[in-house]
C-alpha cells in the first residue's frame, strides 16, 4: 500500500472529472515506463520472529536508509516511508518493507535499481540483527505475532477488515507481492490491456506461486496469498465485470470506482474514518460520517488507491496477482508484463489467446490457482500450457524491444517447461532436506 500522496484540494464539480483523471495517464509510447513494487517480509536473525516497529526494528531501518539520502514520510511525527525522487520505500501494515521503485525506461534499470535497494536494505539491517526475505505469505507467525505498523489508515482498515471478509487481516499482515506498473497509449490501449491482464492474473499467480506454508506447516496451498485475496473484501478485489462489457472506458472505470466503499479521508494530516460509505454517497452529500467535508480530487485518488482489484487502473495499470519471490522472480514480473504488453504485436497476440473466455470461467479460475497452480485449467487446457504460450509471445515481445531483456523471463521459462513453481520446490525442500522445519526457509530465501 502506497504512502499517503500530496493532496488535490480541487473540488468535484462533475463525475466527468473522474473518468478525466484516468484519461490524464495516458501517454505516447516513447514515454511509457515501468515501475516496479516489491514486499518482504522482516525477520530478527536471533529468533526468526517479525520485527516490531521500534526499538531495534522496522523505525530504524528507514531512519538508517534515510541516512543514505531519503526524505522521511511521517505519520503523526514518526518515519512511516521515505521518498527519494520518484522512488519510494513504504510500509505494510505488518512491517513488510516495500519498494515502489522510479519508472524506468528499460529493465536493465529495473535490475540496477533492485540491486540498489536490496544493497541498502543490507547495509542497515545487518548491525540491527535483521534479514528480509520476500515469500509470498508468512511462512511461520501466527496474525498475534505480527506488529502493526503505525499508519493512521491502518488502523481504520484493520477495525473494517474483519466486517467483510474472513482473511482480510491476514492479507494486511501476512502476505507480500511483488507487482508492475504500466503505461497506456489511449482509453482503447488501456482497455486492451486492462481486459489481457485481468483474464491472465490467474496465470501469473500460478507462475509466481511461493506462499506454501501456514504458521509452520504446509497450508495446502500453493499461494496462500493468492487465498487470502479470494476471502478478503467482495466490494474491492477481483475481476471486475464491468471491464469486460461493451462500451467500457474510463467513465465507467469511474462508475465503478464511485460505488467501493470507503475507507477514510485525510484532512490537516489527520486521518478521518469513512469505513463502508461508498464515494458516490460522499458525492453527493450523503455520507453522515463526513459531514462538513466536501470530496476534494486528492480524495478520489486516495480512494483509488484502495481498489484492490487484480489489476488496479490508476494513472497507469497496477498487475497485483504475483507471490514476492526470489530475485531472479522478482525481475521476471516486470518483464513478463513488458513483453506481454508494451509491443503491439504481442498485445494483440495476448488477447487472442483469451479471446472468449467469460468473467465466470476467469473467476472460476481464480479459485482454483491457489491449490493447484499450473495444474488448474480453463477450456480444457492446463495453465501449463497456457504458460507456454505466453512466455513465447513475452519473449516475442521482448525481443521485438531490441533490448536484450528477455534473459529476465528464463526462471519463468524454467517452471512451465517443468511445472514446478517455487512453492512446490519448497516443499520439496521442506519434506527432502529441511526434515519438516520450515524456519529454514528464511536463511534460503533471503534477498
Amino acid at each position: 500500500m502506497s504512502n499517503p500522496g500530496e493532496a488535490d484540494l480541487t473540488p468535484i464539480t462533475s463525475h466527468r472529472q473522474l473518468a478525466e483523471w484516468f484519461a490524464a495517464g495516458s501517454k505516447p509510447r516513447d514515454a511509457w515506463r515501468i515501475g516496479t513494487e516489491h514486499e518482504k517480509f522482516g525477520f530478527r536473525r536471533a529468533d526468526l520472529a517479525p520485527p516490531p516497529y521500534e526499538p531495534d526494528g522496522i523505525r530504524a531501518m528507514l531512519e538508517g536508509i534515510a541516512a543514505k539520502g531519503w526524505e522521511p514520510i511521517l505519520d503523526d511525527n514518526r518515519p512511516i516511508g521515505l521518498k527519494r525522487g520518484t522512488a519510494s520505500v513504504s510500509l505494510e501494515p505488518g512491517g513488510q518493507f516495500e519498494l515502489s521503485g522510479a519508472p524506468m525506461a528499460d529493465l536493465h534499470e529495473t535490475r540496477v535499481e533492485l540491486a540498489a535497494h536490496l544493497r541498502e536494505v543490507h547495509e542497515v539491517a545487518g548491525p540491527l540483527g535483521l534479514g528480509f526475505a520476500p515469500l509470498g505469505f508468512h511462512p511461520l507467525a501466527t496474525r498475534e505475532d505480527m506488529p502493526w505498523m503505525p499508519k493512521g489508515r491502518y488502523a481504520i482498515m484493520r477495525n473494517y477488515m474483519p466486517r467483510v471478509g474472513g482473511m482480510g487481516l491476514d492479507m494486511m499482515l501476512r502476505t507480500c507481492t511483488v507487482q508492475v506498473n504500466l503505461d497506456f497509449g489511449d482509453e482503447a490501449d488501456m482497455v486492451e490491456k486492462l481486459r489481457v491482464s485481468l483474464a491472465l492474473q490467474p496465470l501469473a499467480t500460478a507462475l509466481f506461486a511461493n506462499s506454501p506454508f501456514l504458521e509452520g506447516r504446509p497450508s495446502g496451498y500453493l499461494s496462500l496469498r493468492g487465498r487470502v485475496w479470494t476471502d478478503t473484501d467482495p466490494d474491492r478485489t477481483g475481476i471486475p465485470a464491468v471491464a469486460f462489457e461493451d462500451g467500457f472506458g474510463f467513465e465507467r472505470f469511474a462508475q465503478f470506482v464511485l460505488d467501493v466503499p470507503m475507507y477514510f479521508i485525510m484532512r490537516e494530516g489527520r486521518w478521518i474514518d469513512a469505513a463502508g460509505v461508498p464515494f458516490r454517497a460522499f458525492l453527493d452529500g450523503k455520507a453522515d460520517k463526513l459531514a462538513g467535508h466536501a470530496p476534494t480530487m486528492g480524495d478520489f485518488a486516495d480512494h483509488v488507491t484502495t481498489v484492490f482489484t487484480d489489476v488496479r487502473l490508476k494513472r497507469f495499470l497496477e498487475m497485483r496477482g504475483a507471490d514476492a519471490g526470489s530475485v531472479p522472480m522478482l525481475m521476471a514480473k516486470p518483464a513478463f508484463w513488458t513483453g506481454l504488453l508494451y509491443d503491439d504485436a504481442a498485445q494483440k497476440a495476448a488477447a487472442a489467446l483469451i479471446r472468449g473466455w467469460t468473467v465466470d470461467e476467469m473467476r472460476a479460475l481464480r479459485t482454483q490457482v491457489p491449490k493447484q497452480a499450473l495444474k488448474a485449467t480453463i477450456r480444457g487446457r492446463s495453465l501449463q500450457d497456457i504458460a507456454r504460450d505466453a512466455l513465447a509471445i513475452a519473449r516475442d515481445g521482448l525481443r521485438a524491444r531490441g533490448l536484450g531483456e528477455e534473459v529476465y523471463l528464463a526462471p519463468l521459462e524454467e517452471i512451465a517447461a517443468s511445472g514446478l513453481t517455487q512453492a512446490e520446490r519448497w516443499l520439496q525442500r521442506h519434506e527432502r532436506a529441511w526434515g519438516g522445519d520450515v524456519a529454514r526457509i528464511f536463511a534460503e530465501a533471503e534477498a
